[in-house]
């Protein structure tokens, strides 16, 4: 492999990393740009495309077939290669851990969709929405993915960001719902010990908005141990994402009495796709993705009709 990427260097291997990025471009079986063609668009010589070509088939980033008059065809392609060689990157974003069906099938949905195009997707996966807020704005990661409901409450905030991508409702979660401790329990009550992740903007802010008025203590928890905590009776109620249930009957359920509450919970159900404003080179990426595609493979992974990779 050393030597390919020293032959790369070349006067012939610098015009195979342009090519390449043509190449990425062409389906297999399309006939390719003439030799001209490529020459003109590049400002190289003839002789160079030629070599160029000859270096991208050496190493098995691409296969041709002339066919006389008719021109020269792409039979097959090695596109993870074709972007090795042109320099093209991957676009990282950063999205809530994999825990439910829900979030592994938007993860495989957003990379089987950026797998023919140019750029890649590589995702990164972070508890809190608030953290990765954070690594958006340190630019440790592209863009982010998080409820349509938390994006605005930071974009009322910071008018530095936007979102890119809305995936709809009931992509990011189904809906929340109020868990207690004691299965007679159906609305919280004054005295209780409500779990609250403030790390977490959905389910902290429903959670205020449903127990302003009450006198109850607010007891700070990690989203993922709300369960555990509600089982051992160390907490008495806690909004939760009602695709996680896992109470199995042994818990009380409710819905929200807040208007408040039922309103805002219904954007908590949309994921979206924030990114800076500044960084239109993401933007224009991103909304180059076929939404409808990735939502089709997120609800067959959520059917069992699909295996999830991310």
């Amino acid at each position: 492999m050393s030597r390919i990427l020293e032959g790369l260097y070349s006067k012939n291997g610098l015009a195979a990393k342009e090519i390449a990025s043509k190449m990425m471009l062409i389906r297999e079986g399309e006939r390719i740009p003439r030799v001209s063609d490529f020459a003109e668009e590049f400002s190289i010589g003839n002789g160079t495309v030629q070599g160029a070509l000859k270096v991208l088939d050496n190493i098995h980033a691409i296969k041709l077939e002339a066919r006389g008059h008719m021109g020269t065809y792409l039979l097959k392609k090695d596109l993870h290669l074709l972007k090795e060689i042109a320099g093209v990157g991957s676009f990282i974003g950063a999205m809530p851990l994999p825990y439910s069906t829900k979030y592994e099938g938007l993860a495989t949905g957003l990379i089987e969709a950026s797998e023919a195009m140019m750029n890649r997707i590589d995702l990164a996966y972070m508890r809190g929405s608030k953290q990765r807020l954070d690594a958006l704005k340190t630019r440790r990661y592209d863009f982010i993915i998080m409820s349509q409901l938390a994006a605005e409450e930071e974009m009322d905030i910071n008018r530095n960001l936007e979102i890119a991508v809305n995936f709809g409702p009931q992509t990011y979660v189904t809906t929340h719902q109020i868990f207690f401790a004691n299965k007679q329990n159906d609305r919280i009550l004054d005295g209780m010990r409500v779990g609250v992740d403030y790390t977490s903007i959905d389910q902290s802010k429903i959670t205020l908005l449903e127990c302003e008025g009450l006198e109850v203590d607010l007891v700070p928890v990690n989203y993922m141990q709300l369960f555990d905590m509600l089982m051992s009776g160390d907490i008495d109620a806690a909004v939760w994402n009602a695709d996680e249930n896992r109470t199995k009957g042994e818990m009380g359920v409710g819905t929200f009495r807040s208007s408040q509450a039922k309103s805002i919970s219904v954007k908590a159900t949309s994921s979206i796709i924030l990114v800076e404003k500044a960084r239109q080179d993401v933007k224009n990426y991103l909304e180059r993705l076929d939404v409808n595609e990735i939502v089709e493979t997120q609800k067959k992974v959520v059917r069992k009709e699909k295996l999830p990779h991310y």
